[in-house]
């Protein structure tokens, strides 16, 4: 059988505040099954929550993310999601270049300055 969580679980599994599961579903990342209140995570529900986890740990936005998974949905076959996959990637890794330079430069002055204030004060 085909393995499926509740919320909780699915809380659990991914690390994720209830909240966030929940704002997860209201702009409509995932669609869990309901029986009364009750909400239950199939395969793909899960699948999707673990390539949401994973844009979000490369930083695109959850729009992003969300275009990006529907793209799946209109070509099953994958290759138009994989495309703009790689697209979305070589931006990304731009961007994140972007900021680790700009991170290595503010570093590098602090360091600079914390140099010239420990030596007047030594």
């Amino acid at each position: 059988m085909a393995e499926r969580l509740s919320f909780k679980e699915m809380v659990e599994r991914f690390e994720v505040t209830p909240r966030t599961l929940r704002h997860y579903e209201y702009i409509e990342l995932l669609m869990p099954e309901r029986d009364g209140r009750a909400r239950w995570y199939g395969p793909r529900e899960i699948a999707r929550m673990k390539l949401i986890m994973r844009g979000r740990k490369f930083g695109f936005s959850l729009e992003e993310i969300r275009q990006w998974l529907e793209l799946y949905d209109a070509d099953p076959s994958g290759q138009t999601q994989m495309k703009t996959w790689v697209e979305y990637a070589d931006r990304q890794l731009g961007e994140l270049h972007h900021r680790r330079d700009e991170l290595d430069a503010a570093i590098a002055e602090l360091r600079r300055l914390r140099d010239e204030v420990a030596a007047q004060v030594d």
